[in-house]
């Protein structure tokens, strides 16, 4: 009588632990999606950023034709190398926030690592 009792046992507790790894997979994939959302945001926010240096930077490029078609050099320069400057500045930045935004950057890595895992361990005990 005490072994069907045992066995009875084992499954409730194997079916409580289940319900808890489940419980507690649920909260680390909740957590880590509000990280990668924070890091989409960040890209996003890097984006509009480099788009609006890159828009600063055409409008100190065509300042500078201006000013060298009007005076033919040297102020001119200096706000080409001005310009230049903020477009491989805009450049980075946006190459920067493009790879945040790569869908490989985004996946719940530590959740699916974490899944993985608790299937192994439930399939070693059953």
């Amino acid at each position: 009588m005490t072994k069907p009792q045992n066995i009875i046992d084992t499954m409730r507790a194997l079916l409580s632990d289940g319900s808890l790894l489940i419980r507690q997979e649920i909260r680390l994939a909740r957590a880590e999606a509000e990280e990668k959302l924070g890091q989409a945001q960040n890209g996003l926010i890097a984006l509009a950023a480099s788009m609006i240096i890159a828009l600063v930077a055409l409008l100190i490029l065509a300042q500078a034709l201006v000013a060298a078609l009007a005076n033919i050099m040297p102020p001119s320069l200096a706000a080409l190398l001005v310009g230049v400057t903020l477009a491989v500045i805009a450049f980075v930045a946006m190459h920067k926030a493009q790879k945040d935004l790569k869908p490989k950057n985004l996946a719940p890595r530590r959740t699916a690592k974490s899944v993985a895992e608790s299937t192994n361990t439930l399939k070693e005990a059953i």
